[in-house]
């Protein structure tokens, strides 16, 4: 397997336009979690009141994974991403124009979750294209479009600084969408080998499967502790070192870079070692990250952790998503939703352990202990699942893809 081969495999603009897709929505997926120290100023916070506000977004992702995944299984999903493209507009319109007390903006907060569900779409849109030996790096390159995120801590600050007002940030995020969506119009195309719609008793059986709940345990841990720690770094950084809200984001976006870009180099790597064994040595980094930031190092360490520790988290995203089409190919549309929507409530539960947790005690230390202890224990589940794979369906995908690769080899000879 090459660099060449892959590229040859599958639909390049197709990839394209799942990474567009999938970026911009994560950018608007992110905004609040850096603007909720601008937004504190109008509408003032307690920790607990903040954790609330950046943990929204997620739940509301989560949710709307799970029906955007059925959708990509029924009608298609470009069709998908399409509605979810227009529908994002709705609470970008509210947060601009209707906004006007804390509860209102937790509804907008919410409806927000509509952009972070673009995973159920963009990942399965890519990887339909491409045969199971890419998957890892098919899923990783269109996943990178996470990197969104970094677009968000860097810039909304700065643009609710220079307009004077955090609502503006919301009416700007209009025209970003529109243009994506019109490139995704243009671009991407359902794969001819999309499977047929399965029935909801047959989705249903996915979800009596054990591995489906370990893929979302797994999940749960990798991205929910990216994108929870990607929204709530900027508060993080602002109470406990004293950093403004544009210089708390932008030490929020050193570490979101590392998660994001990462994530195709997990899943790269993944396509050479194993998933199962590359998410063992990212579990066992990011707990050690987190163990050593508990400690509350000075700013310059803790960066260097945060960054490392996101690094692993990233990554470990890829790994899981170079499993998920291995074990439940015919159920990729329905297993991205369903695995995406375990990320998402791991992502929403962070935010509100830190923020419960430092408001009780006062230090961040119990909640980054709580992080590490967590990831520990996934740490341990992927151990004994990776003794387990190996004489099943893992052994099998294995197989079938060494007599692909002979295949190729008697033709081309």
């Amino acid at each position: 397997m090459n660099k060449k081969n892959f590229w040859k495999s599958g639909h390049k603009p197709t990839l394209f336009g799942s990474f567009l897709y999938f970026d911009i929505s994560f950018m608007i997926w992110g905004m609040i979690g850096p603007l909720a120290v601008v937004i504190a100023n109008d509408y003032p916070m307690d920790p607990v009141q903040k954790a609330n506000l950046v943990a929204l977004p997620i739940l509301g992702g989560s949710l709307l994974r799970l029906v955007l995944g059925f959708m990509s299984d029924y009608i298609g999903p470009k069709l998908t991403g399409q509605i979810g493209m227009l529908v994002t507009i709705i609470p970008l319109l509210l947060g601009w124009l209707w906004v006007d007390s804390l509860e209102h903006l937790y509804v907008v907060a919410l409806l927000l979750g509509v952009a972070g569900a673009s995973f159920a779409a963009a990942l399965p849109l890519a990887s339909q294209w491409y045969p199971k030996e890419h998957q890892g790096l098919a899923m990783g390159i269109a996943g990178a479009g996470n990197s969104g995120t970094v677009l968000a801590t860097l810039f909304a600050n700065r643009i609710a600084q220079h307009f004077g007002s955090w609502e503006a940030v919301f009416g700007l995020a209009i025209l970003p969408i529109l243009t994506v969506f019109i490139l995704f119009s243009i671009f991407a195309r359902n794969s001819p080998h999309r499977p047929a719609p399965k029935s909801l008793s047959q989705y249903a059986s996915v979800l009596k499967q054990r591995d489906a709940w370990v893929f979302c345990a797994f999940y749960c841990v990798t991205f929910g502790g990216f994108v929870g720690l990607s929204n709530y770094l900027t508060i993080f950084f602002n109470t406990q070192y004293g950093l403004s809200a544009v210089h708390a984001a932008d030490f929020a976006t050193v570490c979101v870079i590392a998660g994001s870009f990462f994530r195709p180099v997990g899943g790269f790597l993944s396509d050479r070692i194993g998933g199962s064994r590359m998410l063992m040595y990212l579990y066992a980094g990011a707990g050690i990250m987190l163990a050593g930031i508990a400690f509350l190092p000075p700013l310059t360490v803790v960066v260097v952790l945060l960054f490392v520790g996101m690094m692993c988290l990233g990554a470990g995203n890829g790994s899981v998503f170079q499993l998920v089409p291995q074990r439940f190919g015919n159920e990729i549309g329905l297993m991205t939703g369903i695995v995406g929507a375990a990320g998402g409530i791991g992502g929403y539960f962070l935010p509100l352990i830190l923020g419960h947790l430092y408001k009780s005690t006062g230090s961040y230390m119990p909640g980054f202990i709580s992080l590490s202890l967590i990831t520990f224990c996934a740490f341990t589940l992927v151990i004994i699942m990776q003794l387990k794979w190996r004489n099943s369906w893992m052994q099998r995908s294995a197989t079938v893809t060494d007599e692909a690769v002979n295949r190729i080899g008697e033709l081309n000879a």
